[in-house]
């Protein structure tokens, strides 16, 4: 869903962030994109914005409370590279006890580009704390999926345009081959 703002968010004090991309997640029965699918765009997303010297921000969640995290726990393959922001929290959202806005604001970070699973879950709820923090927030529609399409939809056309901007996967790549 491309909104009327002309240009994505790709200037100076724009982050991505990536949520919830693990093995472990990924893997699960995710719609209307699989889990494969939005990891594969948000992998392209990362490499964008690397390359455009923009901050990646890898979340990944722990469970508290446990001797030994599940098996594929840890980021995906290609989502987290050397000189990322790895993010472990411990809630639903990316910003709860976990140092990211203090992180962020270090870096002048003021605009958030959101993508990763699961739409009403992670996505939402680092969406919101991220409002609550005063950031301008994005989302990457076909970079988001959830554990239904309905639910997916029903956020991407009804809650994500009244924190921000939804944009495509396509629309960041375009605006980072223009600069």
């Amino acid at each position: 869903m491309e909104t009327s703002k002309p240009e994505p968010g790709v200037g100076p004090g724009t982050a991505l962030v990536l949520i919830d991309l693990m093995p472990r997640i990924v893997a699960l029965p995710l719609a209307p994109h699989t889990g494969e699918e939005v990891a594969a765009r948000c992998g392209r997303l990362a490499e964008a914005f690397r390359a455009g010297g923009r901050p990646v921000v890898a979340v990944r969640v722990e469970r508290p409370n446990v001797a030994e995290q599940p098996p594929g726990s840890g980021f995906a393959e290609g989502i987290a590279r050397p000189g990322d922001i790895e993010i472990v929290k411990r809630t639903v959202g990316a910003f709860h006890g976990t140092g990211l806005h203090e992180r962020l604001r270090g870096l002048g970070v003021d605009r958030l580009v959101l993508a990763g699973l699961v739409t009403t879950m992670g996505v939402e709820s680092t969406a919101r704390a991220a409002s609550d923090h005063g950031y301008e927030v994005e989302f990457v529609e076909d970079a988001i999926s959830a554990f239904a399409a309905d639910e997916h939809e029903f956020a991407v056309r009804r809650i994500f345009p009244r924190f921000g901007e939804v944009r495509t996967a396509a629309s960041y790549l375009k605006a980072f081959a223009a600069e």
